[in-house]
């Protein structure tokens, strides 16, 4: 290539490189190490997908026996992924089987004399579980969106994913806040409530228990098959927790969070926070007929299974309503946030969590950046001492590599951390090793006796293929390390990955740009070479 065309490229790719991370505290993103925030290590506890799966199917399969008139004695629930039925009429096996083969086909069945068993197939089993992490990543990620966190990491962690998930948010001044947003299910649901025999709504909120015992008591000892009983915290004036009561409710749910078409704060007739719900197209027509068809009624309100409010139904409610539960104007805000990114599949519980502050970032700044300058300028220092005035062709080249590396994480939007600090001085000593090893092969060549120009071609040709496979296989190494490494890990590769580019290109093309130059000069031939 012509001299002036190299000197055209390379002042291209440097004015690119300045312009992409100019000004340089804009362009460049800082990691959480450096800018300060929280890191989480989350793991999804995914039984409680398959458990809520199974709870969904036991009631299927009891309205189904139910509609098929099929004697049985109940449903039990032996363990995680069975089902039991008890005491089958024998009579009636057959289209139990038949009943069973048709709706319920990736069960396995295991007739134990009048006991059947239903166990979930287990390549169903995982695909619930994996389905539980992935809707509890994008749940999470749609939350942190809505809680405006720039530039945060979201993730499974390690190589086969597993049920934990990695949370880095940067620049988050609340920890506990964003912790409690992100963890909560707020799976909301709206159950009627079930009136004991000769109990009105009104008759029952004079008495209502506040025992489990108290509530079965009331209906004879045994509640009715489709009846659990939920808890509801009683509080004073101030929001203290002053007692519990509880109430049968039924187990299926009129609507859900599912149904939720949108969800924000609002404010009730006397100035109160209420969340102000919209449900889809769909939900609302359920909800109008339950509401029409149960005026006077309980309908109470529970959030991740505890109720937060027993409303009356008083009058038909399509599509739109309030959640009342004496919230705070944050709690409604949060709640409301909850809500419109979706209910967690399962619960999650936090195994690792760190807290950096702004004020340690700056100074793992301070101090990653002052090591780096350091290193710099005793590599600076060795070069020009060493190799004299060649050295200043290494030093140029050392700056350049550095701006070539500002300028492309900056384009690329990558992440600068401490452990990319620390990339960023090895990348410096690999590209200076590039140069060492061209110096050296260039006096060697000067010692055998060719030309100024033979020595300088002769040592980069001859240089030139150690230089590659060493730097090809750091990158390679490196690449591994950004695809399977988390974190610190990661942030290291980055610079390192880009480093290795930057200082192949200023160490074989910019270094022998400069010599050529320097050639150019010397109309005749060139007898020393300061090296």
């Amino acid at each position: 290539m012509n001299l002036r065309w190299k000197f055209v490229l390379i002042f291209a790719v440097i004015g690119f490189a300045v312009w992409s991370a100019y000004p340089l505290r804009d362009k460049i993103k800082l990691g959480l190490d450096l800018r300060g925030g929280i890191h989480l290590v989350m793991r999804v506890h995914t039984d409680d997908a398959v458990k809520a799966e199974l709870d969904q199917v036991t009631e299927r399969l009891r309205a189904d026996l139910k509609s098929g008139e099929i004697s049985h004695q109940g449903l039990d629930r032996p363990s995680l992924t069975e089902i039991g039925i008890r005491e089958i009429d024998p009579g009636q096996a057959p289209a139990v089987r038949e009943l069973l083969k048709d709706q319920y086909g990736e069960w396995d069945l295991d007739e134990r004399g009048a006991d059947w068993i239903l166990s979930l197939n287990s390549q169903v089993v995982d695909s619930i579980r994996e389905l539980a992490i992935q809707q509890a990543l994008e749940t999470i990620r749609k939350r942190v969106d809505q809680f405006g966190v720039l530039e945060p990491v979201i993730q499974r962690q390690g190589i086969s994913g597993g049920e934990k998930i990695l949370i880095q948010l940067p620049g988050v001044e609340n920890p506990e806040r964003v912790k409690d947003v992100f963890i909560t299910p707020a799976f909301l649901e709206w159950k009627l409530a079930v009136m004991p025999p000769d109990f009105t709504p009104d008759d029952f909120r004079q008495v209502v228990p506040d025992t489990e015992t108290g509530v079965q008591n009331l209906f004879g000892g045994t509640l009715p098959e489709d009846t659990a009983i939920f808890s509801e915290e009683v509080e004073a004036s101030d929001g203290t927790i002053i007692g519990i009561r509880y109430w049968p409710l039924r187990k299926v749910s009129a609507v859900t969070g599912i149904d939720l078409k949108n969800a924000r704060r609002g404010q009730d007739q006397f100035g109160a926070p209420v969340v102000e719900f919209t449900l889809t197209a769909d939900a609302g027509k359920r909800f109008e007929k339950l509401t029409r068809e149960n005026q006077g009624q309980v309908l109470a309100i529970l959030l991740d299974g505890k109720i937060i409010s027993v409303p009356r139904i008083n009058a038909t409610i399509r599509d739109q309503g309030i959640i009342e539960g004496g919230f705070s104007l944050q709690e409604a805000q949060d709640l409301s946030l909850q809500l419109r990114s979706g209910a967690l599949p399962a619960t999650i519980e936090i195994l690792e969590e760190r807290t950096v502050g702004p004020s340690l970032g700056s100074d793992s700044i301070r101090k990653g950046v002052k090591a780096a300058l350091v290193g710099s300028f005793l590599v600076v220092l060795f070069m020009l001492v060493y190799y004299r005035l060649s050295g200043i062709n290494a030093v140029i080249a050392l700056g350049l590599n550095l701006v070539l590396l500002l300028g492309a994480m900056a384009y690329l939007g990558a992440t600068l951390t401490l452990p990319g600090i620390a990339g960023i001085t090895l990348t410096i000593g690999m590209a200076v090793d590039a140069n060492v090893l061209v110096f050296e092969r260039i006096r060697e060549e000067l010692r055998l006796g060719r030309t100024v120009r033979s020595a300088i071609s002769g040592g980069f040709s001859k240089a030139y293929i150690t230089i590659v496979d060493a730097n090809v296989t750091t990158w390679i190494a490196a690449l591994f390390l950004y695809g399977y490494g988390t974190g610190p890990v990661k942030g290291f590769a980055v610079t390192l990955i880009i480093g290795i580019l930057a200082s192949m290109f200023t160490a074989l093309f910019v270094s022998r740009a400069i010599f050529d130059f320097q050639l150019s000069r010397r109309k005749g031939r060139m007898d020393r070479l300061s090296i």
